[in-house]
């Protein structure tokens, strides 16, 4: 029987466990909704030596954790690793395509460069991911919320991903070939075009334009801002031949607003608040 291991069940892992599950895989997994702790070291080396597959999404800090603590006992496992990394690794293009054959490492995620770089010289399949939206975490959500905004920056633009289009290119590399893969959407774009897309879908007005200052941004939000790059999908479309659900932003939203509306309707600002804008 498929067996996989996931350190840290967050947003995308689940998604990846719960396909897996209904397609009669064994899932085990770390994190607050999994059903080992990390810091038990018998249980998770069980685990590995258990497993076929093991996939990684847990984020570093200063290094990675997982690499740290379990990185020789993945490194000798013969097993098929797999690591949720980030397009951050590649840095700002000037709005320029980046494939997988970009440098790394150059831009302000150096901790999760360095951690690309590791799970890469370990045999792993490195998925690397935009922007993640899906149920619950899109643009939908933030207008619904009052917490959109629309920023005059001409020319910025990025590349974004539906959740199940990471699930769809994480199952289509089970068997491939170890490598990166770049897994987004066909149409980078401005964020502001996707803030409008949603407020059409929901029938309300934009938000103004804002230059970064009068947005009043936190500095991880401010940092998105600083970098500027489209991503290139062609080799996942190529050796693993996938190809995305959700092409752009517009099925993606379309798709989320069919499903999700009552919720997004319940959580919408009222009127005062909504004034307040």
């Amino acid at each position: 029987m498929a067996r996989m291991l996931i350190f840290g069940l967050g947003y995308c892992a689940s998604h990846i466990a719960a396909r897996l599950g209904a397609a009669g895989w064994r899932v085990a997994a770390t994190g607050t909704q999994g059903n080992l702790r990390f810091d038990d070291g018998d249980g998770v080396l069980a685990a590995i030596a258990g497993a076929s597959h093991v996939l990684s999404s847990v984020p570093p800090g200063d290094a990675d954790p997982v690499l740290a603590r379990y990185g020789e006992a993945l490194r000798t496992s013969g097993k098929w690793l797999g690591y949720l990394s980030s397009t951050g690794v590649y840095g700002d293009t000037g709005g320029a395509y980046a494939d997988e054959t970009a440098p790394t490492g150059t831009g302000r995620r150096s901790a999760r460069a360095d951690a690309d770089a590791h799970w890469l010289h370990l045999g792993a399949h490195v998925f690397r991911l935009p922007g993640i939206y899906g149920p619950g975490r899109s643009a939908l959500d933030r207008v619904a919320q009052g917490k959109a905004r629309r920023i005059d920056l001409p020319g910025q633009v990025f590349s974004r991903v539906h959740v199940a289009d990471i699930v769809s290119g994480v199952i289509a590399a089970l068997d491939a070939p170890a490598g990166a893969y770049n897994l987004a959407d066909d149409l980078p774009c401005s964020q502001n075009r996707v803030i409008e897309e949603a407020c059409r879908l929901l029938d309300t007005a934009p938000p103004p334009l804002q230059s970064l200052a009068e947005a009043g941004l936190s500095p991880q939000a401010l940092a998105f801002y600083s970098e500027n790059r489209r991503i290139a999908n062609g080799k996942a479309k190529r050796v693993l031949g996938w190809c995305p659900q959700y092409p752009t932003y517009r099925e993606g939203l379309r798709a989320l607003i069919a499903t999700t509306r009552p919720s997004i309707a319940s959580a919408a600002p009222d009127a005062a608040s909504s004034d307040q804008r």
